[in-house]
C-alpha cells in the first residue's frame, strides 16, 4: 500500500437539488491523525459515508490507499477500522456474540488484542446490546472498529457518549496506535479533543472546506484575546491607535479592557509599560477561537453575497 490513506479530488455529493459536499480536495498522509471539523450540517458525515463507500458520489473522487472508495468499497473496507456517528448495534446480541459475528467477516483477528482492547475501554460483553447505555455502546463500536488492527481508522464523534476519563483513555490510544503508524481520521465536535492528537485539521463550512492546515499555522493566522486591568482609566485611543491591535470590550468605566491582537505585541507592550495596569492575562490561542473565527467569516461572506 504506497498510495496516500486518503486522497480526495473534487468530491461532491447532493440530495436532488440539495448540498452535501461540493468540490472537496485534500489528502490525509501516512501516519497523520487528521482532525475534520465543522458545525452540524456542514458536511462531516456525508464525506465520511463517501470515503465509506456507503454513497455514491455526485462527481469528483474519494480513494483510500489508491482504491476508488465506491467502485472498490469490499476492499477499501478491508483497510479501514470504522465508528459511524450514530452506531446502530443489533441489539439482541451480547457484546460477544456481536464481536464474533464480526470477526467471522475479518479472518485472523489476533485473540489477545481483542482482549487487550476489551480490557482497555472497559467493555462489559455479557449483557445484551439493548441493556447497555450509549456510552457501553460506543466502547463496544470502538473495539469492533480497532479489533482486526487496520492501517487507517475512520472515526466520526468517536467519543460520542463516553465519561471524561473514558475520553481521555480513548485519546491516549489514538496516540498510541499513530506511533504504531496507524493513520486517524477524526470528525469530532470537541475541539479541545482534536486539538489535543491532530497534527492537522479541515475546517468544513456549508460543504466547502475553508481551511486545511497544522493547527499551530492556524493559530498563527487568529486574533488572540488580551484581557488588562488599571487602576485608573484610560485613554484607549493609546492602545487602539496600535497597528494589529483592537478593542473588543470595555468595562467598569475604562479600568477593564479586552484586546484583540493579530500584530504589534512588542509595541502594544512597552505601551502597556506606560500605563497604570494591575493585571494582564494573554491567553494563548485555542482551536475553538480558530474555528469560531472561521465559522464567522464565511457567515460575513455569505451574508455579503446576498445582498
Amino acid at each position: 500500500m504506497d498510495s496516500l490513506p486518503i486522497q480526495v479530488n473534487g468530491l461532491t455529493r447532493f440530495y436532488g437539488k440539495t448540498r452535501g459536499v461540493d468540490d472537496l480536495a485534500f489528502t490525509v498522509e501516512r501516519g497523520e491523525i487528521f482532525g475534520f471539523l465543522g458545525p452540524n450540517g456542514a458536511g462531516k458525515t456525508t464525506t465520511i459515508r463517501l470515503l465509506m463507500g456507503l454513497i455514491q458520489p455526485t462527481r469528483g473522487s474519494a480513494r483510500i490507499f489508491g482504491l476508488d472508495c465506491w467502485r472498490d468499497a469490499t476492499a477499501v473496507k478491508s483497510h479501514v477500522g470504522y465508528v459511524p456517528g450514530d452506531a446502530r448495534l443489533y441489539e439482541a446480541m451480547t457484546g460477544a456474540q456481536f464481536l464474533d459475528f464480526l470477526a467471522g467477516f475479518r479472518p485472523g483477528i489476533d485473540p489477545a488484542r481483542r482482549r487487550m482492547l476489551v480490557e482497555r475501554f472497559d467493555v462489559d460483553l455479557s449483557r445484551t446490546i439493548k441493556h447497555l447505555s450509549k456510552g457501553n455502546r460506543q466502547k463496544l463500536a470502538l473495539v469492533q472498529a480497532f479489533m482486526h488492527d487496520p492501517p487507517l481508522l475512520i472515526l466520526d464523534e468517536p467519543s460520542s457518549g463516553l465519561d471524561p476519563l473514558m475520553q481521555r483513555e480513548l485519546l491516549t490510544f489514538l496516540r498510541e496506535e499513530q506511533a504504531r503508524g496507524k493513520t486517524i481520521f477524526l470528525s469530532s465536535h470537541l475541539l479541545y479533543e482534536v486539538e489535543q492528537v491532530a497534527d492537522r485539521v479541515g475546517i468544513i463550512r456549508d460543504g466547502r472546506l475553508v481551511a486545511v492546515a497544522t493547527i499551530e499555522e492556524l493559530k498563527r493566522q487568529r486574533t488572540r484575546r488580551m484581557e488588562v486591568a488599571f487602576s485608573m482609566p484610560i485613554d484607549l485611543a493609546q492602545l487602539a491607535s496600535v497597528d494589529g491591535v483592537q478593542v473588543l470590550q470595555v468595562r467598569e468605566g475604562g479600568r477593564w479592557v479586552e484586546l484583540g491582537v493579530s500584530d504589534g505585541l512588542p509595541v502594544l507592550l512597552r505601551r502597556l509599560s506606560e500605563l497604570p495596569v494591575v493585571d494582564l492575562v494573554y491567553a494563548p490561542p485555542d482551536l475553538d477561537s480558530v474555528f469560531m473565527g472561521y465559522y464567522q467569516r464565511q457567515e460575513a461572506i455569505t451574508g455579503e453575497r446576498a445582498r
